[in-house]
């Protein structure tokens, strides 16, 4: 996997290759069941309060640690969520108005899904407090989850 975030530059870029048809990662993005089986770090527990993947749809979900505090993110999607590419919105409630936008892209190559997930702030600033606050431990747990997610879901489908 790689994570991208050059110092001065409002973005940060991650890639990750997959052994899974694209259409299994656009279904764990897009299924409340299987999202809360990935995202985020093991000893948090998510709960998906709601995921409407269309366009204009509303995404909500929230973690909650050990002590049962929960730490709530949400976005809207914008245009029609696709097995090629979501477009969304997203904000950390402890952050209100720090709003930044996630594309990501499913490319699928003999059997490999390459995800590309590039996000934009409207700041340096505000890259920068995403990046302190512990991006690359959720994003590094979330891919090995989500990889091994997705390997389940293949091996079903044979």
């Amino acid at each position: 996997m790689k994570i991208v975030a050059e110092p001065g530059v409002p973005q940060v870029l991650i890639v990750r290759e997959f052994n899974a048809p694209r259409e299994l990662l656009f279904r764990a993005y897009t299924e409340p069941d299987l999202m809360k089986r990935w995202l985020g770090p093991a000893d948090l527990q998510l709960v998906v309060n709601q995921l409407d993947p269309r366009h204009g749809g509303r995404w909500r979900w929230t973690q909650y640690d050990g002590d049962g505090k929960g730490y709530v993110f949400h976005g809207l999607y914008h245009g029609e969520p696709t097995p090629e590419r979501i477009v969304q919105t997203y904000e950390f409630d402890q952050a209100p108005g720090t709003v930044y936008l996630n594309l990501i892209t499913f490319d699928e190559a003999d059997g490999v899904t390459t995800l590309t997930q590039n996000t934009v702030f409207f700041a340096v600033e505000d890259r920068d407090l995403y990046v302190a606050g512990g991006m690359e431990r959720g994003i590094r747990a979330s891919m090995q989850q989500l990889d091994d997610l997705v390997a389940e879901l293949a091996e079903e489908a044979h």
